[in-house]
């Protein structure tokens, strides 16, 4: 019965302890937003198109189909001289020259 009881209260722990490591990554996630076309050539987060991988792949500064994470409300406030409209994008874009 005690192992019984000793499983139980580590795997309770053990969930709580998980429940709480996750929060702040929630409640970041919940601040930001993803941004296409602002980010600088190897720094993107994740999406870099055709021939990449994921994040730090973008192949040159502003690319359309790379996005990163912005604080919620500034993605497009953010300067994009590759971006049709000159800032950054909620979904990829073709690049007009910069």
């Amino acid at each position: 019965m005690n192992k019984t009881i000793s499983a139980a209260s580590l795997a309770m722990a053990l969930s709580a302890a998980l429940a709480i490591a996750a929060t702040p990554i929630t409640v970041q996630a919940a601040d930001q937003e993803k941004c296409f076309g602002v980010a600088l050539k190897g720094k993107n987060d994740c999406k870099a198109g055709a021939g990449t991988s994921c994040a730090g792949t973008s192949k040159v500064d502003y690319q359309g189909d790379a996005w990163t994470l912005v604080p919620k409300g500034t993605c497009e406030e953010t300067a994009s001289p590759r971006s049709p409209t000159g800032f950054g994008q909620f979904e990829e874009f073709k690049e007009k020259s910069a």
